[in-house]
């Protein structure tokens, strides 16, 4: 094995919102990347829409710096659990990771779920504490929790003797202690990486076997494979054998090669054993194949990546208003949107169903099937949408479900309602840490089927103030019922627009979500009802006019703001007989049986 001592690939590590696309961000800059006077983006490396609007890092997306000679691949990873798979293939791609942790809240569920990974990969971490700038930074705790995390991942001993450095991303600096004198560059950092990150390892002479670990598309050359070369050289126009994860083995041909230089990609004659590059020309790759020698073919063992826990199902939109505002809307133009996908992304499932318009789509969490139905809606698709659902697995013949580690963040005031939500949806709790604070960190073990629904109830119960994360634990036997929404819905029993007038007497039967002047059809949700029966109501119904006038009856009427609900806040809210129409432009609940389906009327 030779090793290549002018490259260096590593990953970033790091909970949602912790700096690690700011600290890159700095990276490039003082790496010369960009020219002092470019024009270029605040957290550059998130380049998806959702990515910047909610902050979080939802592609895996990869970049190269030049420094002191050497040319350092960096992988930006996402830090949701729910992405998870996006992980497990970044991490074959790279020797070694950096592991950053905010000063205040230290290591959070996130970085466990990906450190854990890393761990087991024996890849050699480097520990960079960032925000030391915090006003109530507590780097010395924060250094200890990540001591106990490494013991609690069982981490080798060599593992544990990792650097720490101290950086402030957003102003770019880093520096070996906190509170030593205040660091001017990331030259640290930089050092710190080329020291402690081995070089790549791979056979120059030996059979090629480059592996696809994430996928692109190019306007010019199409379809592209990102991935490692671990073995051989890699040449454009070369002929090469395809192994497939089904086994079979296909001839093809490298039409494009390209090595990455900063966020751009830089086309190539040709790559070798260490390098990370994207090609271009092979039909029909998919993430996991083994690209190798066309005489010679070799597979490396494919990429695993853990099942999905949580599935939806996903059929035409059949309401009244269907086709208004979607560009794709039948079930063939969804079919092959969710086949492309599942291409892209090895961590969804998709199924057909005994319907010909709905299919079973499978994911990790809420969260990563909420982001691909905002995506497909953005893309101008019109679909309606279940309530998620566990999978349940038969485990030596017992019925088994999917359970979760909570963590909750929350003052003390809100500790019993917090608790007691938790326990009636079969939380257990199994650990408590005050520092005090005035803030509470707990541990619950719960069923997946448990927080479903249970996000937005939290955010109400602490009044906004308390943080949760979840983090997949292991399937364990069924442990009953659970209930569920324990309000009903106001229904609309009739199609027409909502006025202030009919809104206005709605009010004390519970909280409404749309506003006066909205289109609404029969069996369409347009609140919910105080108590825990679904009501039908006439939200259409307008003020009688005459002639008479009596003291007070023109008074104006006062309407409650209406509670809108965001796409993550409906899939929770649903019951199994409901379901979220998704469009381009609205996001409506409805009832699956629209019409006559309410007993009661109002």
């Amino acid at each position: 094995m030779s090793k290549r001592e002018e490259i260096r690939n590593i990953a970033i590590i790091a909970h949602v919102d912790h700096g690690k696309t700011t600290l890159v961000d700095a990276m490039l800059w003082q790496s010369g990347t960009f020219r002092d006077n470019q024009a270029v983006a605040e957290r550059v490396m998130d380049s998806m829409d959702l990515e910047r609007e909610k902050g979080i890092t939802i592609m895996a997306k990869n970049t190269a710096i030049h420094y002191g000679g050497m040319k350092i691949n960096i992988v930006d990873t996402p830090g949701h659990t729910d992405f998870g798979a996006e992980v497990e293939r970044t991490l074959k791609m790279v020797d070694g990771v950096m592991l950053l942790v905010d000063a205040s809240e230290g290591p959070l569920p996130q970085t466990r779920f990906v450190l854990k990974k890393a761990l087991e990969a024996k890849l050699p971490p480097i520990l960079v504490v960032n925000k030391i700038d915090r006003p109530d930074s507590r780097i010395a705790e924060v250094l200890n929790e990540v001591y106990d995390l490494f013991i609690d991942l069982d981490a080798d001993e060599a593992l544990l003797e990792f650097p720490v450095l101290y950086t402030n991303a957003k102003a770019g600096i880093a520096q070996l202690t906190p509170d030593g004198e205040p660091g001017t560059d990331l030259k640290i950092l930089f050092d710190q990486i080329l020291k402690t990150i081995p070089p790549p390892k791979g056979v120059e002479e030996g059979p090629l076997q480059f592996q696809i670990a994430s996928l692109d598309y190019s306007d010019y050359v199409g379809r592209m494979g990102v991935g490692r070369i671990f073995s051989g050289t890699l040449k454009k126009g070369a002929a090469v054998s395809l192994c497939k994860n089904d086994g079979t083995i296909e001839k093809g041909k490298i039409v494009a090669l390209y090595t990455y230089d900063g966020l751009t990609r830089t086309e190539a004659d040709e790559a070798y054993a260490g390098d990370i590059v994207a090609i271009a020309g092979l039909e029909g790759f998919t993430i996991g194949e083994t690209i190798a020698d066309v005489e010679n073919p070799i597979a490396l063992p494919p990429i695993h990546v853990e099942e999905p826990t949580l599935s939806m199902y996903f059929s035409v939109n059949s309401s009244p208003f269907a086709g208004r505002e979607g560009k794709f809307v039948t079930s063939r133009n969804i079919k092959e949107r969710l086949e492309k996908e599942v291409l892209y992304n090895v961590s969804i499932r998709v199924e057909q169903t005994d319907s010909t318009d709905t299919f079973k789509v499978s994911g990790r969490g809420e969260l990563q099937l909420a982001i691909l139905i905002e995506t497909m809606r953005r893309e101008g698709f019109e679909l309606a949408v279940s309530r998620p659902e566990i999978i349940e697995k038969k485990i030596d013949g017992v019925r088994s479900e999917p359970c979760e580690i909570l963590f909750v963040d929350c003052p003390e005031d809100h500790i019993g309602v917090v608790t007691q939500k938790l326990g009636s949806r079969k939380g257990r709790m199994t650990k408590m840490v005050n520092n005090g604070t005035g803030r509470v960190r707990i541990e619950f073990e719960i069923p997946s089927r448990g927080l479903i629904g249970f996000r937005s109830e939290f955010l109400s119960d602490t009044r906004g103030t308390g943080i949760m994360n979840t983090l997949f634990d292991a399937y364990k036997p069924y442990c009953g019922e659970i209930a569920g929404r324990s309000t009903g819905a106001l229904v609309a029993d009739r199609r027409g627009k909502a006025t202030a007038y009919a809104i206005f007497n709605l009010q004390p039967r519970g909280e409404i979500f749309i506003d006066p002047g909205y289109e609404v059809y029969e069996g369409m949700v347009i609140g919910e009802n105080a108590r825990e029966d679904d009501m039908g109501v006439n939200v259409t119904k307008e003020k009688k006019l005459s002639n008479m006038r009596a003291s007070g009856s023109d008074e104006a009427l006062r309407i409650v703001p209406a509670r809108k609900m965001s796409l993550e806040q409906s899939l929770e809210f649903i019951r199994e007989d409901e379901l979220v129409e998704v469009t381009p432009l609205s996001i409506r609940l409805r009832k699956k049986k629209l019409e006559k389906n309410i007993a009661a009327r109002f």
